[in-house]
């Protein structure tokens, strides 16, 4: 990955709508360009997908969870992120080992996921922290 692939995805994270014509004029270079660097990208596994943020008036929150030492924490996120109101899992180091993005429509829905965490065999802990307000970077 060069420079120029970098200005791409810098683009994408910040809207992956921008059309390619968008992004060439903007990096001066051609549109065809763009589209064989972004398709490279994706057969590379670099970009794992496109998605899109809302604003949904929605409870969002992050739940982090702690698991046994001796627990696969790829086999409970993978679990974890085929949830509905789970929008991310990441693997983190640090007191956690499983943070969770989580979206719902209401702190009774944050509360059933939570439960839901907690009622794990491979979770040790939990700890919730509401989200308040997002600013795109």
């Amino acid at each position: 990955m060069d420079d120029l692939d970098r200005q791409i995805l810098d683009v994408l994270r910040r809207d992956s709508r921008t059309p390619y014509t968008e992004i060439a004029d903007s990096l001066g270079v051609s549109e065809g360009t763009v589209r064989n660097r972004v398709d490279r990208l994706l057969e590379t596994g670099t970009i794992e997908r496109f998605t899109v943020a809302t604003r949904t008036g929605n409870v969002k929150g992050m739940v982090e969870i702690g698991v046994a030492v001796d627990v696969d924490t790829h086999t409970v996120s993978d679990r974890m992120a085929g949830w509905d109101e789970v929008d991310y899992v990441w693997q983190v180091s640090g007191e956690t080992d499983i943070v969770l993005i989580v979206d719902a429509a209401d702190t009774q829905g944050l509360n059933q996921l939570i439960t839901r965490a907690r009622e794990q065999d491979e979770v040790e802990s939990t700890k919730t922290r509401l989200i308040l307000e997002e600013t795109l970077g």
